[in-house]
């Protein structure tokens, strides 16, 4: 798989990082038959890639409605819940955020690419309870997060992108044991081909009649090798690396894979 972004060049802390994108450039397709993939996993584990709360069916709908003008063709239910079946359609999971009691929380999701963590786990959180693994983001982000939530305009579509570094190519990956684990017994000399590059591209959009609001994330996965035979993107990447902020890097577990990372980098 290609790595359509680059947001190391960007940032090398947990920030917003919010921008426009055309309506047009909702999603990003790439994946010839996403429903597939995601059939094969809800057949496997039904609770850690999808959760709904009741209340939420109109907003579901409407989100079904959405992304099928954006794909420009009608998406059938075919007896799925509304934001499943939309989920099947792109690649992207799907998120859908409803403001309940005052409060913005989770009330349905798709997740067939997770990062450590399950649908069942997440269903009905808050913003602050989703982010709660973020060191500082209550203190620092969660004011300023939640009126984006608050005053997202209803034309608006906005992108942020995220990175880290993982030893499995596997899309879905809901438990982070098994991989860590699976770190010391990388071979050094091959870690250019089995560390992956993990890109999150994450969007927000608003359901102009319900009021809530869809998050989506596309993952990109690619092995570092892929950047690594470009000396001017890896030569970003390194100073992404190694000036990473403490609490990203914390976040990210990003010190497992100090030693592989070094070898490719110095070209060792």
């Amino acid at each position: 798989m290609t790595l359509r972004h680059a947001p190391w060049e960007e940032s090398g802390e947990f920030r917003i990082g919010l921008r426009p994108v055309p309506t047009e450039a909702w999603f990003e397709g790439g994946e010839a038959d996403p429903g597939a993939r995601k059939d094969a996993l809800f057949d496997a584990h039904p609770a850690l890639v999808w959760a709904e709360t009741e209340p939420s069916r109109a907003a579901q709908s409407e989100a079904l409605t959405m992304v099928s003008q954006a794909l420009g063709h009608a998406i059938a239910p075919e007896g799925h819940p509304p934001l499943w079946s939309a989920s099947r359609a792109v690649a992207d999971d799907l998120c859908l955020m409803e403001k309940r009691d005052g409060v913005w929380r989770l009330t349905a999701l798709s997740l067939c690419a997770g990062s450590f963590f399950t649908a069942c786990e997440v269903i009905g959180r808050s913003l602050s309870e989703l982010h709660r693994p973020v060191t500082g983001f209550e203190d620092r982000l969660l004011a300023r997060v939640t009126r984006v939530f608050d005053n997202l305009r209803d034309d608006l579509v906005l992108e942020r992108r995220n990175w880290s570094v993982v030893s499995d190519a596997n899309l879905f990956a809901p438990d982070p044991g098994p991989m860590r684990a699976a770190i010391r017994a990388i071979d050094p000399t091959t870690a250019a081909e089995v560390v992956q590059v993990r890109v999150e591209r994450q969007t927000l959009r608003r359901l102009p009649v319900c009021g809530g609001v869809v998050f989506t994330i596309r993952v990109w996965i690619a092995p570092l090798s892929a950047i690594a035979a470009e000396p001017v993107r890896l030569a970003r990447f390194a100073q992404a690396w190694r000036s990473a902020h403490p609490d990203f890097r914390a976040y990210k577990k990003l010190e497992l894979y100090d030693d592989l990372i070094a070898r490719v980098i110095d070209g060792v």
